[in-house]
């Protein structure tokens, strides 16, 4: 039990530090306790939180406390996150800052519509909205607040940059996102038409250049509405999966570092994973109801933050090969965090107590292995260029 209050007190100074706030002071108590349970039990399971919680209460009373913190309609995730996501993004003032959005499903019942921060191989949650859907293709008009959430905390003179797939090519979101006066690298499908400025048309489909050359398309109009003028990059991409197509929409001229940039969106897959069978298990936990499943999230984004900023204070520090084998990083950020948390627990070493997040470029780059370090996620064999 020493650990488990140990730890309290470190995430009580943590929360507390960053200015993070509920209605009541006990509700603040009961979510420093959920974090604890998640981090030490590594997964999502409210019996199993009890346990890490000392006191002379039976579990199943304090198994219902933590129950009733995630279904009370006082807690509202965006309002408590947002204070703490503030501090965290503090130093991003005047930096170029990539926000990826996705959705991913849950039992087929519910999505997650995510806007986060992509941050050293990983990405750090924003803004997100849990909808009673089955699908992940979602409406612009049912994720909007995510966008609007998100430019709430952004720190003033950031230039964000917004990168998409295509179940987010909706001519709504462009406009959206023009209107925060952010940039975007959104991908398209192929049955999207383009106008070019001689009035000629044709579908995005129709303009893949072959292998081992890219196409850039600059002052065109999308959809039938002709929304723009836009860019567009257009290439057969080298990924782990292969050749794929990609057809990358921009509001800012294109060229071979538009794949990169749009490359990065993959970071957020992996904060999905570290949500699943990497980190949280999510889809072991048994909420099934939307606005529950929504604090949830905040649980899962406050517990993410947390590692992250410790992962990124171990490795500027110099500690990262005592709990990272690899000669260079093999780790994420999330995994060092969780890995020194266990470490500094066993062997009476400090934990970390605020925020640690950097605007600066990578200083140790993730190589699982010298193969992987050899091959880029995501690669352009494209020598031939076409305006």
């Amino acid at each position: 039990m020493a650990d488990s209050l140990t730890l309290y007190r470190t995430i009580m100074a943590f929360v507390w530090e960053s200015g993070l706030r509920l209605h009541d002071l006990r509700c603040v108590y009961t979510l420093v306790w959920a974090l604890v349970g998640l981090l030490l039990s590594h997964q999502i399971h409210l019996a199993r939180w009890a346990l890490y919680r000392p006191g002379p209460a039976q579990a199943a009373s304090k198994q219902r406390q933590l129950s009733r913190w995630l279904h009370n309609a006082q807690i509202v995730p965006a309002a408590v996150y947002r204070r703490l996501i503030q501090v965290a993004v503090r130093d991003w003032v005047g930096e170029r800052m990539y926000l990826a959005l996705d959705s991913t499903t849950r039992w087929g019942r519910f999505t997650i519509v995510r806007l986060a921060l992509v941050y050293r191989g990983r990405a750090v949650p924003l803004s997100w909205v849990v909808l009673a859907h089955s699908s992940a293709s979602v409406a612009f008009v049912d994720y909007q607040v995510v966008l609007e959430q998100a430019a709430a905390v952004l720190p003033p003179g950031s230039r964000p940059g917004l990168l998409a797939d295509r179940a987010f090519g909706d001519y709504r979101l462009w406009q959206a996102v023009r209107d925060l006066g952010w940039h975007f690298r959104i991908r398209l499908k192929g049955s999207v038409w383009v106008y070019r400025a001689n009035h000629t048309r044709t579908k995005v489909g129709r303009l893949w250049p072959p292998k081992g050359e890219a196409l850039f398309l600059h002052a065109v109009w999308l959809t039938k509405r002709r929304y723009g003028p836009l860019s567009v990059a257009l290439a057969q991409v080298r990924t782990a999966h292969g050749y794929e197509r990609w057809a990358i929409l921009s509001d800012e001229p294109t060229a071979l570092h538009t794949f990169d940039e749009y490359g990065w969106r993959f970071d957020l897959e992996e904060n999905f994973l570290d949500d699943k069978s990497a980190g949280f298990q999510l889809e072991a936990s048994e909420i099934w109801d939307a606005a529950a499943l929504s604090r949830l999230a905040l649980i899962l984004a406050t517990a993410t933050l947390y590692l992250v900023s410790t992962g990124t204070a171990v490795v500027a520090t110099g500690h990262r090969r005592e709990v990272d084998a690899h000669w260079q990083r093999g780790l994420s950020y999330f995994q060092i965090g969780w890995r020194w948390l266990h470490h500094a627990l066993t062997h009476g070493k400090r934990l970390l107590a605020f925020l640690w997040l950097e605007p600066e470029p990578d200083p140790a780059p993730v190589f699982a292995s010298k193969r992987q370090a050899a091959q880029p996620v995501a690669s352009l064999s494209a020598l031939h260029l076409e305006t």
